[in-house]
């Protein structure tokens, strides 16, 4: 006699089973997880970061009456609108495939987090696209205040969306930290130790760190996307809204990517933190002399951070030849050499030392000069950029865009497959009740199997 679908539900919830593996072919279970959690992280990082920028541009473009801020923001919103359902299939079916290969996981995250996710998270996702529609559909004049506002308040729920999210994942990451407390599946757990569990030791620096991360990449798109463009563009006017459009994206970009090695410090220091005395997340990341996956996927996106520095230096080299005297260049071949020099040196052997070494230290004094050099030539190329003429840029130049927009977008996926590979073996870390192998789902048979052993005597 088949059992009820209900049936089915509360004994899955109860957790009293033990599930046989099941792995998909080729790519693994995780392999396959992975790369349709990272297709929706592609579209989802895009669109938070134009979320927030589009209202932000058309703000300042009525503050200084530039109408390339506002046809830069209607593009990008205009972006959001056609590909957010993209985005949002690859993410149910990344749902569809926790469920299934992850049944145990998936009742425990669901239960633990639920007065926070799905409740206050797709509130705020409704809220969210509502205000949307308003800021993109509705005003006919794009620089009313009311659209302005509207689109500014859909920002701000997107990012209530990203940042309980972020809880969630951390919370995998760190599991809470030594004292952290174990979830178990079954009950729904109380909105204070959801919150508790979403204010976990690596909370706050993956916040901040996804927060500039998701301005910083989707702005070196936005310069990739317009040197593209320029290609394609037949009036001068185009050609030279494309090109200052690539000298805007780099700026921006650049801007949020000098924050991006200090929280990327603290990501990494509060994961030792949560294990201070036994070996946690933060040895796995890092391994010992390389042992471990992710320690070789950390020296792999280091030096992608490296060389993305060292491309947006370049970029703005090349870029200040709009000047009509070209005099700001000097100063940013020098910024842009020690940014390069110092960045190679910190992913260098030589930058190897054993921890408590002397000269341990000496790879962050490199990536701090590297930053500070960065800085240096966007401050030139800034105050220079009121006298650019737009319309010509060189091949090279738009080849160097093009490569930091790619570049960007695959450190930023490198760097989110590196932090969950941290965790290994746990999807909950420190919890050997939730591991990363796939479950095998409870069949009907097993149900009434179950009710037939525990109705014996």
């Amino acid at each position: 006699m088949e059992l009820p679908a209900t049936n089915f539900v509360y004994f899955l919830l109860q957790g009293g089973f033990e599930l046989p593996n099941l792995e998909f072919p080729y790519l693994g279970t995780r392999g396959l997880v992975g790369v349709v959690m990272l297709i929706h992280i592609f579209f989802a990082t895009l669109f938070v970061g134009y979320a927030v920028g589009s209202p932000l541009f058309q703000l300042w473009s009525v503050r200084t009456g530039n109408p390339r801020f506002e046809r830069l923001a209607h593009s990008m919103a205009r972006f959001n609108v056609l590909t957010f359902s993209v985005g949002a299939t690859w993410a149910v079916m990344f749902l569809v495939l926790l469920v299934g290969f992850y049944p145990r996981v998936a009742t425990a995250l669901f239960t633990h987090f639920f007065w926070f996710f799905p409740v206050i998270a797709m509130v705020a996702m409704v809220l969210s696209l509502s205000l949307f529609y308003i800021h993109y559909y509705r005003a006919k004049n794009r620089a009313l205040p009311r659209n302005i506002a509207a689109g500014l308040a859909a920002a701000l729920f997107i990012l209530l969306w990203q940042t309980i999210l972020t809880g969630m994942d951390t919370f995998m990451v760190t599991g809470g930290g030594a004292g952290g407390q174990v979830i178990q599946s079954g009950s729904l757990s109380s909105p204070g130790s959801a919150l508790a569990s979403i204010f976990n030791p690596s909370f706050i620096p993956q916040s901040l760190h996804r927060f500039f991360g998701n301005l910083s990449w989707p702005a070196f798109a936005v310069a990739g996307w317009a040197a593209f463009s320029y290609a394609r563009a037949k009036s001068a006017e185009d050609k030279a809204y494309y090109d200052w459009v690539g000298s805007t994206g780099v700026i921006w970009g650049t801007v949020f990517l000098l924050v991006q090695p200090f929280v990327g410090f603290a990501i990494a220091y509060a994961m030792k933190l949560a294990y201070p005395d036994t070996a946690g997340p933060y040895d796995r990341l890092v391994g010992t002399d390389g042992d471990t996956f992710t320690s070789n996927l950390l020296w792999v996106n280091l030096l992608m951070v490296v060389v993305l520095f060292v491309l947006s230096n370049v970029a703005m080299y090349i870029g200040a030849g709009r000047h009509p005297d070209r005099g700001s260049r000097r100063p940013i071949q020098f910024f842009g050499l020690a940014a390069a020099v110092a960045g190679l040196y910190s992913i260098s052997p030589l930058a190897h030392f054993p921890y408590g070494s002397p000269f341990f230290w000496l790879r962050y004094i490199a990536i701090l000069i590297m930053v500070l050099a960065t800085l240096g030539a966007l401050v030139t190329y800034v105050r220079g950029r009121r006298q650019f003429s737009y319309g010509s840029p060189s091949s090279w130049y738009r080849a160097v865009l093009l490569a930091v927009g790619i570049l960007a977008a695959v450190l930023t996926l490198s760097m989110g497959w590196m932090k969950s590979n941290s965790r290994a073996p746990y999807a909950i870390y420190g919890d050997p009740g939730y591991t990363v192998e796939s479950e095998q789902p409870v069949t009907p048979e097993q149900l009434q199997q179950s009710e037939l052993t525990e109705g014996e005597p």
